[in-house]
């Protein structure tokens, strides 16, 4: 593990810090902190803590000892001062004495003691980091050091790798138990640099920042250096199939079996990350790959991402795809039906009320391809794929010179139904559209960005696609929730394809294909040049035929429905003169949402439309408004407002009309109107 103190780096943010009233201290907490932090193999997400012992001053101007700990929700990678809430250390300390505190009670004197109360809440382990006396205290979850740990003969190991120079510490759950018995076994040798936790981690302390830091990084290195010298192949690779099928190829029919079956035709979906590496592919072509997976996690705090642990698949046959879905199907039914029974025998072994999780993988091993992270949103796919990653180091590891002996199941259960767990659970309230991926043609233009910017706020990712990539990706860009934009030419079959092929590949899947790129030619109809009405008719009606049975090739390989939404527009419904270019395949396109609406609904496809008429947009630009509102001698307003209720219609009122489809579940072959009130352009 390289050592990544700089001396000029941390005065610099020393310096930083000292302008904006930070003290040395604090600055140097904040920086070591980033670099443990910015190392996977030592934390992840969330995980770890840092902490700093030192004097504050409230708001009264009353100063006091204090503990600043890594606060919840702040990653280390990243932190600022602001996310190591200062603590009153005399009353920390005086938890000790105790004999029992639940961890809601340790919660609570922790909030009631925080310097600033509008501070995030401690971390569970601040009792842990106040009862050692030192001023800098580090505490990592070291793949290295889980390759030690989780074994039978853990201790053993660990003392003949650290000698009496690490304190040992038998699993415990986090909390004021652990704290109590961590601190019990340094007053017992007070010599020790660090602990080591079983089946959890490392700790490190000392009087200055970069002493506790270089200690944490020793101690790593000299845990590699043992598996690395000591360590067998651990792995025997499985035989392959002659041809394998490709990630994108099964990644549809697994997001789809991984979705949660809510009845009645509603889902909970995710998304899926998917990844290879030599690493990855080490591991799952492991012909006990599957076995190590069942048992369990390298350090409890993953089942709070990755459940019990992650699934394993078989390669899939290129030759045989058409039956792997059942092979998919088979190995979630047996994940479920494992993590069923898992939940009911620990939950019944008290008389806690617990509500289960949802039984599905968070991270699936595909033997012949990768990995694929599974979240109901892409940040926790990619959390959940990176946990993958660490996963196999710290197996490979415990493998190389043992066997793999993580905590068990019964014991797991302990965190991942934590009450304080839980509690942030039921506090993470989904969107919408939480968990969907929506497509959206034309884009860029002003319909097609609004109706991605809506989608992306109600909590879908998605897929911007316009001729114009660079308008795309700005779109996605300020849509956010890790949408992304493509160049497609939606009248090109292949462009077609390889927009939603790129979907497939980023996000899993497609729940919800918005159909909206169009354009109007203006000429009468029975003088207008062939060639051009051929031309309206591939970008007005083929271009959505096309979208449209991509989605649906894509929806049909998930299993859980679909969406499908088509900007028809007033001229399908009320033609005007000169625009029969356009209203023509308009009209097609609205028979057309409804013959699909009649043929895949029974596999829970919905197909609706919006009319919209009067919208500033790609069809209706800045020119031809001033050019109709002068020719009918009305202003741009009163021209743009000439309806029954007076009102301009927006962009932005179609995109709510679009998400009012998305989101009615019982309505499929309906048109909605979007333009203010016309009573020509009603539906009859």
């Amino acid at each position: 593990m390289k050592n990544l103190w700089n001396d000029g780096e941390a005065e610099k943010l020393v310096s930083e810090y000292a302008k904006k009233g930070v003290d040395r201290d604090l600055a140097l907490r904040v920086y070591t902190t980033r670099l443990l932090g910015g190392e996977p193999r030592l934390v992840l997400h969330g995980g770890g803590n840092t902490s700093l012992k030192t004097k504050a001053t409230d708001i009264l101007g009353e100063e006091w000892d204090v503990l600043c700990v890594k606060g919840s929700g702040w990653d280390m990678a990243v932190i600022e001062p602001a996310g190591l809430p200062a603590v009153k250390l005399d009353s920390l300390l005086k938890a000790r004495r105790l004999d029992m505190l639940s961890d809601e009670d340790m919660v609570a004197m922790q909030r009631a003691n925080l310097i600033d109360p509008s501070s995030p809440n401690p971390s569970i382990e601040t009792l842990l980091h106040a009862f050692l006396p030192h001023k800098f205290v580090d505490h990592t979850h070291s793949t290295a050091i889980l390759a030690l740990v989780d074994q039978d003969d853990s201790e053993r190991l660990c003392r003949k790798v650290f000698g009496d120079r690490m304190g040992f510490v038998p699993y415990i759950k986090p909390g004021f138990d652990l704290a109590k018995a961590a601190a019990d076994i340094y007053d017992a040798d007070p010599s020790v640099e660090g602990l080591i936790l079983d089946k959890h981690g490392i700790f490190t302390f000392a009087e200055s920042a970069r002493e506790a830091y270089e200690l944490m990084i020793r101690y790593v290195t000299m845990a590699e250096d043992y598996v690395a010298q000591n360590g067998k192949q651990p792995f025997t690779p499985v035989s392959l199939p002659g041809e394998l099928a490709s990630p994108a190829e099964i990644a549809s029919m697994l997001r789809g079996a991984v979705a949660v079956d809510k009845g009645e035709g509603r889902f909970d979906r995710m998304v899926s990350e998917f990844r290879t590496s030599d690493a990855i592919l080490e591991f799952a072509n492991a012909e006990n790959a599957d076995d190590l997976s069942k048992r369990g996690v390298s350090t409890p705090d993953l089942s709070i991402r990755i459940k019990t642990g992650p699934m394993v698949l078989p390669a899939p046959e290129k030759s045989k795809l058409s039956a792997y879905r059942k092979v998919i199907e088979e190995r979630i039914a047996d994940f479920s039906t494992r993590y069923r029974k898992y939940f009911e025998t620990n939950d019944a072994r008290d008389d806690v009320s617990r509500t289960m999780l949802d039984p599905m993988p968070r991270l699936t091993f595909v033997q012949g391809l990768g990995l694929f992270g599974h979240g109901r949103t892409l940040k926790e796919a990619k959390i959940a794929a990176d946990v993958g990653e660490m996963l196999i180091d710290a197996i490979r590891g415990a493998e190389s010179i043992g066997s793999f002996s993580p905590l068990p199941l019964s014991d797991l259960f302990e965190l991942e139904y934590w009450s304080l767990e839980q509690a942030k659970i039921a506090a993470n309230k989904p969107k919408p559209l939480t968990g969907q991926v929506a497509l959206v043609t034309g884009g860029a233009g002003a319909i097609g960005a609004a109706t991605a910017k809506l989608f992306a706020a109600q909590g879908a990712h998605v897929v911007v696609v316009d001729l114009n990539g660079e308008k795309a990706k700005a779109v996605a860009k300020e849509a956010g929730n890790g949408s992304i934009g493509v160049a497609a030419d939606v009248t090109d079959p292949a462009s077609v394809r390889a927009a939603f092929d790129e979907a497939v590949e980023t996000f899993g899947g497609l729940d919800i294909l918005v159909s909206n790129a169009g354009a109007a030619w203006e000429g009468k109809i029975g003088e207008i040049d062939d060639a051009l009405l051929r031309r309206s008719f591939e970008l007005n009606f083929f271009a959505h035929q096309t979208a449209a049975q991509n989605a649906v090739r894509i929806f049909k390989e998930q299993g859980t429905g679909g969406v499908l939404l088509f900007n028809a527009s007033k001229q399908a419904v009320n033609p005007g003169a000169n625009f029969g270019a356009y209203g023509l395949p308009k009209a097609a396109t609205l028979f057309l949402s409804r013959q699909y609406a009649l043929e895949y609904g029974p596999l829970g496809i919905r197909s609706n439309a919006v009319n919209a008429d009067r919208i500033r947009s790609g069809l209706l630009t800045d020119e031809m408004v001033a050019s109709r509102s002068k020719a009918r001698g009305l202003s741009e307003k009163d021209y743009m407002s000439g309806n029954l209720l007076g009102q301009e219609v927006r962009a932005e009122h179609v995109a709510q009309a679009f998400l009012h489809h998305a989101l009615a579940e019982r309505t499929t072959a309906d048109v909605t109107t979007v333009d203010g009130g016309n009573m020509a352009a009603a539906l009859r």
